[in-house]
């Protein structure tokens, strides 16, 4: 019980220091951390095609204005410093924990036709 107390403090430690350099990087783009996410998934395709026209469009901007300023070796914070970005938001996350769900209930219910 000790022991996995010990596990759980040093990850979430571990995992809150990944979370802020994770947030760093993001924030020179000016990406969420959703951007990032593989599109290519079966899930996140699904939830992508579901998803409000609005999200598809804010996600499409982001990523065409990080490649941007990569390619020009810039920075987001140098264009719009005083921008409040909300790096860990989540739109279409809980729609891809859905779908997994769904998919994992559906291949459980089907486990006897094998």
């Amino acid at each position: 019980m000790a022991l996995r107390m010990m596990i759980d403090k040093a990850t979430s430690m571990a995992a809150r220091m990944y979370q802020r350099s994770v947030a760093a990087q993001l924030s020179q783009t000016g990406l969420r951390y959703e951007d990032i996410i593989n599109e290519n998934e079966k899930e996140v395709a699904e939830a992508l095609s579901l998803a409000d026209p609005d999200v598809i469009t804010g996600r499409t901007r982001r990523l065409k204005r990080a490649i941007d300023l990569n390619f020009k070796r810039k920075n987001f914070m140098d264009y719009a410093p005083d921008v409040n970005q909300e790096t860990f938001k989540m739109e279409i996350y809980e729609d891809v924990e859905k779908i997994k769900a769904r998919d994992q209930e559906y291949a459980l219910l089907n486990a006897h036709n094998k």
